[in-house]
């Protein structure tokens, strides 16, 4: 495994996730998000944990990196689509468990999904830019 790549690729992927969230969350599903108020804690509230939003992210885009040193280094960015497609759609069925369970708005769960899926896409191409294995030495 290379560490130093592997540092580098989980800090390239939290920025494209910290990116992408704010996109996502601020940008597009601002309004929605003001819609249904009363099921969120305000704004100032939330503030008060965005650590453990960071955390959170961190731990995310960690295990991600991982899982692609350890079974998929080497591979394409083609191959880091796929394999962020997959870990999307394993990470994004929250959204549709917390639409059965919570009174979401149907485009929220949508939007949260299909979102989500970009974001792992966009992960999966990062990561296989930037996390190299290992040279190995020669004989």
């Amino acid at each position: 495994m290379n560490i130093k790549r592997l540092i580098f690729a989980i800090l390239a992927g939290w920025v494209v996730i910290f990116a992408t969230d704010f996109l996502i969350h601020n940008l597009w599903l601002g309004p929605l998000y003001q819609a249904t108020k009363p099921l969120w804690r305000p704004e100032t509230e939330m503030y008060t944990h965005i650590c453990w939003m960071f955390l959170a992210q961190f731990l995310i885009v960690s295990t991600f990196v991982l899982v692609w040193a350890k079974g998929f280094a080497g591979r394409s960015v083609g191959a880091g689509v796929n394999f962020g497609l997959l870990m999307g759609l394993f990470q994004q069925t929250w959204a549709i468990i917390l639409f059965v369970v919570m009174p979401l708005p149907a485009e929220l769960a949508v939007k949260w999904f299909f979102g989500g899926l970009v974001q792992a896409v966009l992960l999966g191409i990062v990561t296989s830019l930037v996390y190299k294995p290992a040279p190995t030495p020669a004989p």
